[in-house]
Parts: C-alpha cells; structure tokens; sequence
C-alpha cells in the first residue's frame, strides 16, 4: 500500500497583531502619533499589545498520490496560509504536513522568479530549485515555452512582464518540470480565459501522470472541473471534506440566500424611469401545487409585474438565467408590443410571465437579471441578482440515476430505427 503523498496532521499557524496606540485596528499613522504622543506628555510609556490570530487551527487530511483536491472558503479562511505552510514557505506554530515527493509551487504573482532575471535565466533557476540538472531543464525548455505563449520576450527581465505574462511562465515552469506535488493558488484568475482553460487541461494531465495537484480558488467551476475531492476552510478549521460536488452544494447553499419574491409598492420609488417602473418579480413552481424548494421535475414560473407610464410598442423585457457563480446559462426575450407578442402596452400595471419547463434547469442554486429595453439595444434598465432560488434533484424520478454533469437537465426526444439485419 502506498503512502499518501500529502500527510497533514494537527496543523496550526498564529499570527500576532500589534494593536495601535489607539487601541483600535486599522487606525491611520497620524491616529497612533497622536496617540502615542498624549501618552509621553502623561509620563506614560506605551507598552506594545498583541492578541493572536490563528490563520489555522488543528487542520488534518491526507491526499493520495494523483488526487487533485480542491481548497476553497471565504478570504480569510486559510486557504493560501495552508498552501504556504506546504510549500515550506512559513513554519507552522504546531503540528506537521509531510509531502512525499518534489514540490512545483504557483503560489502568488512574483513568487520564485528574480525580477532582474530574464524569462530564460528564471526557467533554469527554478529548475535548479526542483534539484533538476541542467540537462534535464534543456530537454524540457522548448515545451515550456510553447505552453506560455512568451517566446518573444524570453530575453526580457521579468520585472518588465505583465501579471499575465508573469503567470503564464510561472505556470509553465512548474507544471512542466515534473513536480511530484504542485501546489497552485488562485494567482490563475489573472490570465485570460483562454489560459485558464489551458491550464486546468495541464493540470488534468498532470494528475493523469500519477502526480498530486492542490488546487485553491474561488471558482467553484474550475474546482469541479479538476477535482473530485475538495475541502472547504472555514475560520481557519476544515469545515468539509468531501466531493467536489457535495462541496459545492453545500458552500452555495451556506453562502446564497434563497430570494424568490421581490416587490416595489410606490411606483415612484421602484426601479425604471418616467415611462416604466418594475413592481414585482417572483419565482414559483408552477401548477395546481406550488412549492419554494422546487425540484428538477417541476416547470417554474418567472413573472414580472410592472407599471407602464406610457404606451409603447417596443419595450422588452431580458431575463437572464445565471447559475449561482454568475455564469450565464440562457436568456428569454419578451416582445409584448411586437407581433405575435400578445398584448400591447397601454398605461396601467402589467404582468408578463414565461414557464421555464421541467427537466430543464439542473440541480442547484440559480439567480435571476433583469435587462429592459426599448427595442432592440437600448437598455435602460439593468438589475442583477433579483432573485436567489434552489432546484433539488427530484430523487423519485424513475429516470434518476445521480447528479446529471452541465449547467441544463433537458429532456429530449429520442428515436431508434433499425438500419439492417
């Protein structure tokens, strides 16, 4: 039986904060001279203060050789101090984390790299880092540098480059020079987004090879994506280990408050403008039985109440429907002043509403944007996060089988046919 790769037990890590003369945190320079000069001219002489704070406090796990295991938690929750004390670049205050194997560490922009360096001399000093000989730098130099996408500032200090550029052969470096365990921060969220998928596939490979990847960032997108396990940090304790997708769950729902009813009672206060204001947005599940926990098996209906001030014939109504991460999954469009939209505007308070259908959205926490227009592109009206609403997974459907992967759960017609035989 082989031995985990990461080996974490009864770890901790304090920092102590000095108070302030004044006694408060965060004060300004200008608060604690003062402060500390009241005090001289009473004949006292300020003592320094400190209270403790524990970054992390008795944090215990192991991970096995190629698991890729996610870190996530609010800032603050020791995410980063976890991955620092495994990269050896801070001493714990107690307990112990044993890594068996070479570390290839991504932990900050400007972390590893000289500044005064060329993009070439850091490429063979951080492999000096990894104990790798110059001849194995040599044989994976070119690699290196075609997955960075930096060849034509490779003779340029690095203190010259971009954040982007930074990281990108940061990344680069450590992915390639085959680190046993690599250790990577959110420090990616500064490429572009094609970068970020090119890494999260480095890493997938890498974890393929038989190598350990722990991976911190807020994008619980990228965490599902490369881990199938995840811890979640809170106030610097492990709050929950478990998959990446009950982890997930689990941290939306702690971290979402469920909103489905929204509403404006004075028109002259509600959002909109002389000619329209919103009254009334609201989510239910729809038909004979409404419920507020409605799952993947029930048709939802989204409805909008507004006031029109002024007829009109072109206004529209955007909804957006957005998965609790702010991705976009789909838009619904409503014309009401436009053929075949069914009604027209004339002044008085109105109620457009669509019905999303069943076995549509998928499992989880979902949010609600509102955009209206007057024709096409002129938006007048932009709301986000209207609404916060939940969809369980409807475990008595007989078509049930787990959780479904993607944003959508569509129903869709099949057919067969035989071709032969």
């Amino acid at each position: 039986m082989s031995l985990p790769a990461i080996s974490v037990t009864g770890l901790t890590k304090r920092y102590r904060i000095r108070r302030s003369p004044t006694g408060k945190y965060g004060s300004d320079l200008a608060d604690d001279a003062a402060a500390f000069v009241m005090n001289l001219l009473k004949g006292k002489l300020p003592k320094a203060e400190f209270d403790d704070f524990w970054a992390l406090n008795g944090v215990d796990f192991e991970v096995e050789p190629g698991q890729a295991i996610g870190l996530v938690g609010r800032n603050g929750a020791g995410k980063s101090t976890l991955l620092k004390l495994l990269a050896r670049v801070v001493r714990p205050t107690s307990g112990e984390a044993i890594l068996r194997g070479r570390i290839g560490s991504l932990l900050e922009v400007g972390t590893g790299f000289h500044p005064d360096l060329t993009g070439r001399e850091n490429v063979f000093l951080a492999g000096a880092f990894l104990g790798l000989k110059r001849t194995e730098i040599r044989a994976r130099f070119d690699e290196i540098v075609e997955f960075s996408e930096v060849s034509k500032f490779l003779d340029t200090p690095v203190k010259r480059y971009s954040s982007g550029m930074y990281t990108r052969l940061a990344f680069s470096v450590a992915a390639h020079l085959e680190a046993d365990i690599l250790l990577v921060d959110e420090v990616l969220a500064v490429g572009d987004s094609a970068f970020q998928r090119k890494c999260l596939g480095k890493m997938n490979d890498v974890t393929k090879q038989g190598r350990t990847v722990v991976f911190v960032s807020h994008s619980m997108q990228a965490v599902q994506s490369l881990c199938s396990r995840c811890l979640w940090l809170m106030g610097g304790k492990v709050h929950m280990d478990g998959t990446a997708r009950d982890v997930a769950d689990a941290y939306f729902g702690a971290n979402s408050e469920t909103r489905t009813l929204i509403h404006w009672d004075d028109p002259k206060t509600a959002p909109g403008d002389r000619e329209f204001r919103l009254a009334r947005v609201s989510m239910a599940s729809a038909g004979e039985f409404t419920t507020d926990e409605p799952t993947t098996s029930d048709a939802l209906d989204l409805a909008f109440d507004f006031w029109s001030l002024k007829e009109s014939n072109s206004l529209t109504l955007h909804a957006v429907v957005l998965s609790d991460e702010g991705i976009p999954l789909f838009r619904t469009v409503a014309t009401p002043g436009q053929p075949g939209g069914g009604i027209a505007i004339s002044e008085g308070r109105w109620r457009a509403t669509c019905r999303i259908p069943s076995h549509f959205l998928n499992a989880g926490f979902h949010r609600i944007q509102l955009q209206v227009a007057r024709g096409r592109h002129e938006v007048f009206l932009t709301l986000d996060d209207l609404l916060r609403f939940e969809v369980r997974e409807d475990r008595e459907d007989p078509s049930w089988s787990g959780h479904w992967p993607g944003a959508i759960q569509p129903r869709l017609d099949w057919k067969g046919e035989k071709l032969e035989g």
